[in-house]
């Protein structure tokens, strides 16, 4: 999955977990945060590889093998989510009152299409 794919798809998730919360404070809900479990579990079902281990594998080849497959995987993930989560504290940290954090994920979302974040770790 491509880096854009993960970023757009982390801004899925955050903004699904706004709209469950909200829905659950309203009362009209009663699945709770927990169900953007399944958005995010599909995230991790088609981002994470099959991992093969020998049955012969001692613990430390078991590890290096989890590790050099998954790395790449989750070094994505936890980038995507570090933009959002930034992106989220800069605009409270400055105080912004005119924009909302579904705008400010909207805005982050729009800068991905464009390309902005192409680039990078």
């Amino acid at each position: 999955m491509e880096r854009a794919e993960v970023l757009k798809r982390v801004i899925g998730i955050l903004t699904e977990a706004q709209d469950i919360r909200r829905a659950v404070e309203a009362g009209e809900e009663d699945d709770g945060p927990g169900a953007t479990a399944g958005v995010a579990t599909q995230l991790l079902n088609e981002m994470l590889p099959s991992i093969k281990v020998p049955a012969d594998a001692s613990p430390q080849e078991v590890a290096r093998v989890v590790a050099v497959a998954l790395g790449p995987a989750l070094h994505t993930m936890v980038s995507g989510f570090s933009l959002a989560f930034t992106s989220l504290a800069i605009a409270h940290d400055s105080g912004r009152t005119d924009v909302s954090s579904i705008e400010v994920l909207q805005q982050l979302a729009l800068e991905v299409q464009a390309g902005t974040y192409d680039q990078g770790p």
